[in-house]
């Protein structure tokens, strides 16, 4: 359905940085879709174009994320306060500005974005000092994400400059396992823990792009919808076992799946629940 809205350049540009497609289909995308950003990245898949769909741990262009445990690694916390710039993001009074809030969460045994900014670290709190920082560099900067994991161990993870932070539960201490599992889910970006961990609406999505990408193959045409079912079945399963993490290939040894490893780590280690936090 194409409409007559107003495609901009930035628009388009914006389509090409999140997708990797080429200027024309991104504005083709957008005004099949009404400017409609995430309908249009399945409108590309749909397509059969292979492009890299934005998901909601990619929201802030430039940042810092610190991501560790309490003293009992038995709480996790990330925090990710974005900013405009790369200049920064690395800059060592930015990330130790950071890392303060943190250490507040932890401290404070924060549970959510609004508990965090109502926190008081040295006689202010977060959303006064965030305001401050504001003022001083002159780029908006936010606390853009907060996630927590309690479980009986949890291992904290930072992938690259603070770009990536990862929290693994585990039912058991195993740090080196925690730490394996933690570098999977930085890596691979598994969309849940396993099938059944699936949201419902991302399942919908996934089948929805995969009919349709059958539909198209003129070697379908005038075949049984049950077919088409059958075969965009076959597809959902290799969905999950790319998107899910128990399912996954293990980074360390592609002959096993993250499911494999942790058996072999002793029948008590399973991964309760994760968390994964990326800027860029």
């Amino acid at each position: 359905m194409s409409s007559t809205v107003q495609i901009t350049a930035a628009d388009i540009n914006k389509l090409r940085q999140a997708t990797g497609a080429g200027m024309m289909d991104c504005r083709k995308a957008l005004t099949e879709t009404g400017g409609d950003f995430e309908a249009a990245i399945d409108w590309l898949r749909k397509q059969g174009q292979k492009v890299a769909a934005k998901r909601s741990d990619r929201e802030a262009k430039e940042g810092v994320v610190i991501a560790q445990t309490n003293s009992d690694n038995n709480v996790g916390i990330i925090v990710c306060v974005s900013c405009e710039t790369d200049f920064v993001s690395k800059n060592t009074d930015f990330v130790a500005f950071v890392q303060s809030i943190a250490d507040a969460a932890i401290a404070n045994n924060v549970k959510s974005t609004e508990e965090l900014k109502d926190t008081t670290v040295n006689g202010a709190t977060v959303s006064n000092l965030i305001n401050d920082k504001l003022a001083a560099i002159g780029e908006k900067i936010d606390v853009t994400r907060f996630e927590r994991v309690e479980a009986p161990y949890v291992a904290s993870y930072i992938h690259g400059t603070n770009r990536i932070g990862v929290l693994v539960g585990l039912t058991t201490y195993a740090p080196e396992v925690g730490k394996d599992v933690a570098m999977q889910i930085a890596a691979l970006n598994p969309v849940a823990l396993d099938e059944n961990s699936v949201p419902a609406g991302t399942i919908d999505r996934e089948r929805a792009i995969v009919t349709e990408q059958i539909q198209q193959d003129p070697k379908m045409a005038g075949k049984p919808a049950e077919m088409i079912a059958k075969i965009a079945d076959g597809k959902l399963k290799a969905f999950f076992k790319e998107q899910t993490l128990l399912a996954q290939p293990f980074v360390k040894d592609n002959s096993k799946s993250v499911a494999d490893y942790l058996k072999s780590a002793g029948a008590d280690v399973k991964v309760t629940e994760f968390k994964r936090v990326a800027v860029g």
